[in-house]
């Protein structure tokens, strides 16, 4: 049996970004991913040593900056993640830009931004996303 891999999400907490967080969760429960086990942290609760064991993380926001990703802000402009796959999803064009420039210079394997309107997304659409950025590795 292959190890499980950690997968870290991170939100601001937002109604939208906390009911897209809770659907990559879910999404990661598929035996399609069953090497991977998925765990949903606030922006608030998270601490640089939380990305440490994490092969493949996502972060989203509803709004660019909020409060809550100031330390995520500072972490991601002195931390080289080189080659780590990254996502980060919002219901906000704006925010994802936000979030891509957020992680630009750690030289993350960003791969496609996840635009889910109203928070929600179709499950199929989602299984392709996580796929797609599980093959950035």
């Amino acid at each position: 049996m292959e190890e499980q891999k950690t997968v870290l999400i991170i939100s601001d907490g937002a109604e939208s970004t906390q009911k897209i967080a809770s659907s990559i969760s879910v999404g990661f429960s598929t035996p399609l991913f069953a090497d991977y086990q998925a765990t949903v942290l606030s922006a608030d609760a998270f601490s640089g040593v939380d990305l440490l064991p994490a092969s493949v993380f996502f972060l989203g926001c509803e709004k660019p900056g909020p409060c809550s990703f100031l330390y995520i802000e500072d972490l991601f402009r002195h931390i080289n993640l080189a080659g780590r796959p990254c996502g980060v999803f919002s219901s906000q064009r704006g925010s994802l830009k936000y979030l891509s420039s957020l992680v630009k210079d750690s030289e993350v394997a960003l791969g496609k931004p996840l635009l889910a309107k109203k928070g929600m997304v179709e499950q199929p659409i989602l299984a392709k996303w996580i796929q797609d950025i599980l093959e950035k590795r």
